[in-house]
């Protein structure tokens, strides 16, 4: 009879902090909140974390603040947010650096799928290789024949270690068997300014953002990265289709939280993310930037996390990848 005060007391005790949690998730936002991007300004992470800011903003009736925290390979803003309190008032936009890294940086201070909540995806484009107008090469036959010629004396930038641009080099140079050295910079707006500039030979880069400098001339298309060709691209091949088959990368986004975020607020998150991104009006806009919405609940994000973490351990293991 003495454990029954106790249980009750059990029950009222849970039923109090579940009720509380809920309140707290109908209030939610009450205060700005704010979105790290571990990303330099002007790339496709920050680009689309602008605009999901200000759509949430719309949807949530509170403001969505975005801050830019670059550095060691998105170590620097990504460790920034593992280390927030984790209220639902500090998100992380990330991609599929932090997977990579995952495998790639051993020492980092964070584990991604131990210290974040994933909340949503946002959206995957495919990456194009272009080369500066004065390479004398026209595809990419002649650019792997060029780097065969003279290894070590090309080269290709990134937006840093273990991004996306970064890998896909690598893994070129892997699957090609050719020797192109890497050149990272601290943002993809530094790389394509040099690539652009004739300072660097070559790049992969987010078709969203390289689109419109090959429109202008200012660097040469030689192949995309998708496992067919892009729809708004459709006369430049794809790797595969040209001469490295099997050859794919594509980069990601997503939305993540600091771990212990309270799971009514992932899942408001969640629907509001998903809510954005199914509009017709959006799909349209990122169809014309070469871009593709990616629809999944937070559970199905997480899987998507632990599946893509694994093979790019394996691809950095097989190609025996390691930081500059």
């Amino acid at each position: 009879m003495k454990k029954i005060p106790s249980l009750k007391i059990f029950i009222a005790t849970m039923l109090f902090f579940s009720s509380s949690q809920a309140l707290h998730a109908q209030s939610y936002p009450s205060k700005p909140v704010k979105i790290i991007v571990p990303f330099a300004s002007g790339g496709p992470a920050d680009n689309y974390a602008r605009f999901m800011a200000q759509k949430l903003q719309d949807d949530l009736q509170q403001s969505f603040v975005v801050e830019n925290k670059p550095g060691a390979g998105s170590v620097i803003g990504t460790d920034a947010a593992a280390k927030a309190n984790s209220d639902g008032y500090t998100l992380l936009m990330m991609s599929n650096t932090q997977t990579i890294n995952e495998s790639l940086i051993q020492n980092k201070p964070f584990s991604l799928l131990k210290d974040f909540v994933a909340i949503a995806p946002i959206n995957y484009s495919d990456l194009i290789l272009v080369v500066h107008p004065t390479l004398p090469v026209q595809n990419l036959k002649e650019l792997i024949q060029l780097a065969k010629s003279k290894p070590d004396i090309l080269n290709f930038a990134s937006s840093g270690n273990g991004t996306p641009y970064h890998m896909a080099g690598e893994l070129f140079n892997f699957m090609a068997g050719v020797k192109i050295t890497h050149i990272p910079y601290k943002g993809s707006s530094g790389a394509r300014t040099d690539l652009i500039g004739g300072q660097v030979n070559m790049m992969f880069d987010a078709i969203t953002t390289m689109n419109e400098f090959i429109k202008n001339n200012k660097v040469r298309a030689i192949a995309t990265t998708g496992h067919v060709r892009s729809w708004i691209m459709p006369n430049v091949p794809s790797v595969d289709e040209a001469g490295v088959p099997k050859f794919e990368i594509t980069i990601w986004l997503g939305v993540m939280a600091p771990k212990g975020t309270p799971a009514e607020i992932v899942l408001k998150l969640n629907s509001s993310i998903q809510k954005i991104i199914s509009r017709q009006e959006v799909k349209e806009a990122w169809s014309a930037q070469g871009a593709v919405p990616m629809m999944m609940n937070s559970q199905e994000f997480t899987k998507f996390l632990e599946v893509d973490v694994a093979k790019w351990a394996n691809v950095v293991k097989s190609a025996q990848i390691k930081l500059d």
